[in-house]
């Protein structure tokens, strides 16, 4: 039998369903359950090419750093990219879900799914992984990103946040998640409202910038969120979406972006 459209559908027929939440029955409870691995933080913002977007490299489990090389920010699609806060087995299986569910769906339709379609799919996974999230030990509140190349000439960068239930919402300029969100959200409002240059208007280099020393400032006041580590020198990830497609930035350029315009000392 041949089958078309929906990749989780697919998977279920042949019995290969995505077992995101544990069965029944074997959920600790919040008082005895081990210490669960997290990832924080991660910001997105348009500017005048389509959108960036940047996630800060460490990973926790309570107090702990368990790692401190984590990817946040993966690349979905030619024009798609994921990025992520909460648990990273959780959110890793999303991606994968997703990424193989777009080349399905592209190559048995022999067309690319739409964005509203990108939208709901992954909705669709959040929702199913709501019973984790209840728990409190796997929850994921990704933001995605995109790059409409039907946007006319006009700048085609989208950016998305949802809620624990799956409820997708489109941000007009920027979108931020994870544990250091709250120290950089209000940031981001002054910037855009006040700052000299609004965010949409920021050139690559202006929105580097911007993003770094967001994710700088997350780290001086929550614990969960790494910045510029100069012992192992390690950047946050840092990736553009534009009409070009998705591009990393180096960390050649991150550091020179860094010592020039991050890690300098004012005198007031």
């Amino acid at each position: 039998m041949e089958y078309k459209g929906d990749f989780l559908d697919l998977l279920k027929a042949h019995d290969c369903q995505i077992q995101i939440d544990p069965p029944a029955g074997s959920i600790n409870t919040p008082s005895n359950h081990p210490e669960w691995t997290e990832g924080t933080t991660v910001v997105a913002t348009r500017y005048k090419d389509g959108v960036i977007i940047g996630g800060d490299r460490r990973a926790t489990a309570g107090t702990a750093v368990i790692y401190d090389r984590a990817e946040k920010v993966l690349q979905i699609d030619e024009f798609s990219v994921l990025a992520i806060s909460g648990a990273p087995a959780v959110a890793y299986e999303m991606a994968r879900v997703l990424e193989h569910s777009f080349q399905y769906f592209r190559r048995s339709q022999l067309q690319e799914l739409s964005i509203e379609g990108k939208l709901r799919m992954l909705s669709r996974l959040i929702r199913e992984n709501l019973p984790m999230a209840l728990q409190g030990i796997g929850g994921v509140i990704p933001i995605f990103a995109v790059y409409n190349l039907q946007s006319g000439g006009a700048n085609g960068g989208q950016i998305f946040f949802y809620d624990a239930l799956g409820a997708h919402f489109e941000s007009a300029d920027f979108a931020t998640s994870g544990s250091g969100s709250v120290w950089i959200r209000g940031v981001l409002y002054h910037v855009n409202r006040w700052g000299d240059v609004r965010l949409i208007e920021m050139d690559e280099r202006q929105a580097t910038i911007n993003i770094l020393r967001l994710l700088d400032a997350a780290s001086e006041y929550d614990s969960a969120t790494s910045g510029y580590n100069p012992k192992s020198k390690i950047f946050p990830t840092v990736k553009t979406i534009t009409k070009d497609g998705i591009r990393d930035l180096s960390v050649d350029q991150l550091s020179l972006i860094y010592s020039q315009s991050v890690e300098t000392d004012h005198v007031g």
